[in-house]
């Protein structure tokens, strides 16, 4: 008898992802002992918050490296924003070892203001797991989000008016290098939680997944449930449909732009106004964006309001002044030109 489909889901969602790591690193086949080969083999880490859905990657994670070849460890990453926090990471890290994880890493991290609470405990773990990820070696890190956590962000993208890269919501694959991997993209929180259950496996609930005082808790409890009340079963899947989708649109546009912003600069390298103008909108602001990072605006503060202050300059030309830029850049029409520079 197999195990039971909530475990089986989940090892297969890990199998498919560890043999695309195998496959990009030119990995050889899985029957060929690692004596034969010139490679060591890969490390990939688990982010374990001890939580339902980080737990069950983790034990996924553990079940299948070992079939295919594959180093597997784990970190967990202490916000130390509750009481008991360390004591918690310290059996996250105990649960993590008893699964045959190794090695094992409980990083403290500080977490700041900038942005929110919610956006400085991210930034905060990013940065500890990437920190990680190279004092291992690691081929990549395993992040435990699911389709529910997709349609939660597709939603936010939405509250906050933002474009179409925002609700493609998370990518399977992102950080430098491909990094970070989300195996459960495709699977609800529930299925996760289920083969916790089956298996044994203790999860910790984080109080802060169900505080009010948080967007995402709200939308978790109050937003979701209200969609599917008024709108019926399966908000959730058309919601993470939504976000393949924008994905798709959202990649083809990013290359569409990255190959117009060749043909609308003069010789000198410099954005000619007239012929920004007759790109379609969606491509110009993207060339727009591209050429505000390139002169050091940082990406992650430059914000669709600021892009479309700078379009203004081509599509509402009234003799306005300099567009100030996060970084320090500015953006100026002088004589047909678009000019964006620091200073």
């Amino acid at each position: 008898m197999g195990p039971h489909p909530a475990v089986a889901a989940i090892r297969l969602a890990v199998r498919r992802v560890l043999h695309d790591l195998l496959t990009e690193h030119h990995r050889a086949p899985a029957a060929v002992p690692h004596a034969l080969s010139h490679e060591p083999p890969p490390l990939v880490l688990v982010a374990c918050s001890g939580g339902a859905d980080s737990m069950a990657l983790a034990s996924a994670l553990a079940f299948e490296a070992p079939k295919l070849g594959v180093r597997a460890g784990g970190v967990t990453v202490d916000h130390g924003l509750q009481t008991g926090s360390d004591a918690r990471a310290a059996e996250v890290v105990q649960r993590l070892r008893e699964l045959g994880l190794d090695p094992v890493d409980s990083v403290a991290v500080t977490v700041g203001r900038t942005g929110g609470p919610e956006a400085a405990a991210r930034d905060a773990r990013y940065a500890a797991l990437d920190t990680a990820a190279e004092r291992h070696g690691a081929a990549a890190v395993l992040l435990g989000h699911t389709r529910d956590d997709q349609a939660e962000t597709v939603l936010l993208g939405l509250a906050r008016g933002s474009g179409i890269r925002s609700l493609s919501g998370m990518a399977a694959v992102s950080g430098a290098g491909g990094r970070y991997r989300r195996p459960f993209l495709g699977l609800d929180r529930q299925t996760a939680r289920k083969a916790c259950m089956v298996q044994s496996l203790p999860v910790w609930d984080d109080p802060h997944n169900a505080d009010p005082a948080y967007t995402r808790s709200r939308l978790r409890h109050e937003g979701l449930p209200a969609l599917e009340k008024a709108l019926g079963k399966g908000v959730v899947e058309a919601l993470a449909r939504t976000a393949q989708l924008s994905r798709d649109d959202a990649d083809a546009l990013d290359s569409w732009a990255g190959q117009a912003e060749a043909t609308v600069r003069d010789a000198t390298g410099q954005l000619e106004c007239a012929k920004l103008y007759a790109l379609p909108p969606a491509v110009r602001r993207r060339v727009l964006r591209r050429a505000a990072v390139a002169a050091g605006a940082p990406a992650g503060s430059l914000f669709a309001r600021h892009i479309e202050e700078v379009d203004r300059l081509i599509t509402g030309w009234r003799g306005q002044g300099a567009i100030n830029l996060p970084g320090k850049v500015v953006a100026r029409r002088q004589g047909g030109r678009l000019v964006i520079r620091q200073g």
